[in-house]
């Protein structure tokens, strides 16, 4: 081999020694990433039960305060029926009446959306309620006011904070939609 030869060769070997620590080095990058992703989503859904454990308390009542003379309520309840499932976050009741509570950190059009597709179910998958009047909303701890908005247009309380206590957004006059 030639001078020129032996360079071009250990040049080419470096090139390939550098492609694979790359790729090595992507790999630990990927699952680093991976890794983050899920702290997120952890602290996500940490943040969700935080706005969960404020709303409780006050849920009675805030709905008491509008006329629905609610007294029980039940957190984290789950139904699955006929390949249906659904879970809530909080579900307020009495006798005649059942206030299913969607809790999130970050509300957005899509949670409110979301949770009109899960009252859509709640007589069907929670039959010993299907006999009451179902009214919705949604808590959070960060509410856009356009997010707001569609969500009282689509017939639901909408719970917010309010310097140190929660409240409900919508007009003393509003009539939340049954289902």
């Amino acid at each position: 081999m030639s001078v020129q030869a032996d360079e071009i060769w250990a040049i080419l070997h470096g090139l390939a020694k550098s492609h694979e620590e790359f790729k090595s080095e992507q790999k630990v990058l990927q699952r680093e990433i991976k890794e983050v992703n899920k702290s997120i989503g952890r602290l996500t859904n940490r943040l969700g039960e935080f706005v969960e454990e404020a709303v409780r308390p006050s849920a009675v009542k805030l709905f008491r305060e509008r006329g629905i003379d609610v007294h029980e309520v039940h957190q984290n309840v789950t139904s699955k029926r006929a390949g249906e499932a659904l879970e809530i976050d909080l579900l307020v009741v009495n006798d005649e009446d059942v206030v299913v509570i969607e809790c999130k950190s970050n509300l957005s059009v899509d949670d409110v959306n979301e949770h009109v597709e899960r009252l859509e179910k709640v007589k069907r998958l929670l039959p010993a309620h299907k006999d009451k009047r179902i009214s919705g909303a949604v808590a959070g701890m960060v509410i856009p006011d356009n997010v707001a908005t569609y969500a009282i247009r689509k017939g639901l309380y909408v719970i917010g904070q309010n310097d140190e206590h929660l409240e409900l957004r919508n007009e003393m006059s509003f009539a939340a939609k049954i289902w």
